[in-house]
């Protein structure tokens, strides 16, 4: 059995435009606000009561930083998987202060755009219409539409027909042009 696990898994709107600085080296690093809220009805009043948590996170992998920097906008529904890191700082008092961050970089983290284009961010570029659209991993490629809400694959056929069932037309498949 493992000895630990820090993984983090946010699906969340972002509260600003993300802000983008690069180190001395010229990589960028990307940090962003997400918003999740949780919405229950108050048992006395009846009510509708809503909680919203704000995350900052920060992306220190430079395809996804990319992807940020390009698409992601005030507004913007997105899912991310990271990990929590704490780091020590001190304030202009000299004060040690610790801040707790959802950090992205290397193999482990992942950020998927769940809004289709022209969503969430008005009148910013996307990727193409309806799906998700998921980068992940350390080489800011991904899987662009064909998947479910979290950027799994949904099973479906990527171009978008109907689902076939198992041995149904297998034929069909085979006649595709391959380009290679």
């Amino acid at each position: 059995m493992a000895g630990s696990v820090n993984k983090v898994i946010l699906v969340g709107n972002v509260g600003a435009d993300p802000e983008i600085r690069r180190t001395q080296d010229g990589r960028p690093i990307a940090n962003l606000r997400i918003a999740t809220s949780e919405t229950w009805r108050d048992r006395n009043s009846g009510e509708r009561r809503e909680k919203t948590e704000w995350h900052t996170v920060v992306v220190f992998n430079e395809g996804l930083c990319k992807v940020v920097e390009q698409y992601v906008k005030k507004g913007a529904k997105l899912y991310i998987e990271g990990q929590l890191q704490t780091r020590k700082w001190q304030d202009q008092s000299g004060n040690d202060r610790y801040s707790t961050e959802v950090v992205l970089q290397g193999f482990n983290s992942t950020l998927t755009m769940l809004d289709g284009r022209g969503e969430g961010g008005g009148d910013r570029a996307g990727y193409g219409g309806g799906g998700n659209n998921r980068v992940g991993n350390d080489y800011g490629g991904g899987d662009f539409g064909g998947g479910d809400d979290y950027g799994r694959p949904s099973g479906g056929s990527s171009r978008g027909g109907s689902q076939q069932p198992a041995g149904g037309n297998f034929s069909r498949d085979l006649d595709d042009d391959i380009p290679f």
